[in-house]
């Protein structure tokens, strides 16, 4: 049995002839038709933004960054809720970064893995990276970086719900 969550997807920018194919992309993953109401995206002149809250399965999140990943100049990003047996997550995509995944807490603090702190300690003691950019990659600051102009452009967008059948 999936146990259900909830989560935001933002899209927050992607050229118009894109804009079908997300929200097939989306149906696919979700079910159900979705039409999105897109608005003009003042960061990036051509593309377009867009809000979407879901609730479906948890594992969804995943399965729509898979979903929307790899589009030229689509930027998004997709939030889900933990539930009781399952952490949080947050998928952020840009086209010069590529995927950043992190989990996610109940308050939406980002939980860095054991072994991956680990991992980046021996590349510290290596001299192969310095702590903070360690640090930095592994709290995905180069794609909040990347994404903030085109966060503050949303401010005030309308949000849409998307109910799947479970």
């Amino acid at each position: 049995m999936s146990i259900p969550t909830r989560g935001v997807l933002y899209v927050h920018s992607a050229p118009s002839a894109v804009c079908p194919h997300i929200e097939w992309a989306i149906s696919n993953v979700l079910g159900g038709s979705v039409d999105l109401e897109w608005s003009s995206q003042p960061v990036e002149t051509g593309t377009y933004r867009a809000e979407l809250s879901w609730q479906a399965p948890a594992g969804s999140a995943a399965s729509l960054a898979s979903a929307m990943r790899g589009w030229e100049r689509v930027r998004f990003e997709v939030t889900e809720e933990p539930t009781a047996s399952s952490e949080g997550a947050r998928f952020s995509y840009t086209p010069s970064l590529g995927i950043f995944h992190a989990l996610t807490g109940l308050h939406g603090d980002v939980l860095i893995p054991e072994d991956r702190i680990k991992a980046f300690r021996v590349k510290c003691a290596r001299g192969e990276i310095a702590m903070d950019e360690a640090l930095d990659g592994l709290l995905g600051v180069a794609w909040d970086a990347e994404l903030e102009p085109f966060r503050h452009a949303g401010d005030g967008a309308a949000v849409r719900w998307l109910h799947q059948v479970i």
